[in-house]
């Protein structure tokens, strides 16, 4: 069945026929049901199913190539075939949407408390016993106090590491992403703004205690507790950073 480009819409902005044909394959492939992996039509057969000129097909072709939703392979068996954006590639294109935008931790905070509790919740109770010895293995790295600026930094990102990886065992996709990306937003935050040069044992001490007593809740099936740890701890981790920024700021503009 040959694709038609969908009637452009007014009160959008012009976009090039490159992009609307971009945006025809991706209806395409979704229509077809193809899955990452699969094989994409030749360039002959796009030309004639999309009713565009050669120029134009490689030009789409490039841009979902560079988005990450095509991937060209060379030599015998190659060709063009369906890609899968991995998280770290999807949250690296939507940080450079903030890159400009002035992100406080108040700002990531605000809604960490309001999505982490319930993923925890949600997950106590169903965590295998391999998922729950990797956040034993992140844990460990901050399992006592740093002893300079370099491992403070260390155990910040180790830190969130943890959350964005029990993020990634969340069951609601979207949540689970978000998560992740706010805890990616708050270690570069914390690495750009040097949060970790002044030791701050309050924050590392509480920090861990959390996660422990975290991981025991979501062990044990307890939904209630881990909801209640988790929002205690972002309560907590929420005015350490600011204080943690506040005492940073201060030492930047005395020097």
């Amino acid at each position: 069945m040959e694709a038609r480009l969908s009637r452009p819409d007014p009160l959008r902005p012009r976009r090039s026929r490159p992009v609307q044909v971009a945006e025809a394959i991706k209806g395409w492939v979704v229509e077809q049901g193809l899955r990452p992996g699969d094989r994409l039509p030749g360039e002959a057969e796009m030309i004639a199913r999309f009713g565009m000129a050669k120029g134009t097909i490689r030009e789409a072709m490039r841009l979902l190539q560079a988005q990450g939703l095509i991937e060209t392979k060379t030599g015998p068996g190659g060709g063009s075939f369906v890609g899968e954006v991995s998280t770290e590639r999807a949250q690296s294109l939507l940080a450079n949407y903030f890159y400009f935008r002035d992100i406080s931790i108040d700002d990531v905070y605000a809604l960490r408390i309001r999505l982490e509790p319930d993923n925890a919740a949600a997950l106590a109770g169903r965590l295998t016993a391999a998922q729950l010895d990797e956040l034993r293995a992140i844990l460990s790295r901050y399992a006592a106090p740093a002893t300079d600026a370099a491992e403070e930094r260390a155990q910040h990102v180790a830190s969130l590491e943890f959350h964005a990886r029990l993020a990634s065992f969340a069951e609601n996709a979207l949540l689970g992403f978000f998560i992740g990306f706010l805890a990616q937003i708050l270690t570069d935050l914390t690495v750009f703004q040097k949060l970790y040069s002044q030791p701050n044992h309050q924050l590392w001490r509480e920090g861990r205690d959390h996660h422990i007593a975290l991981i025991a809740a979501l062990e044990r099936g307890d939904a209630e507790a881990a909801h209640d740890i988790m929002l205690e701890h972002m309560q907590l981790a929420r005015r350490l950073m600011e204080d943690q920024q506040a005492v940073v700021l201060k030492r930047f503009f005395a020097d």
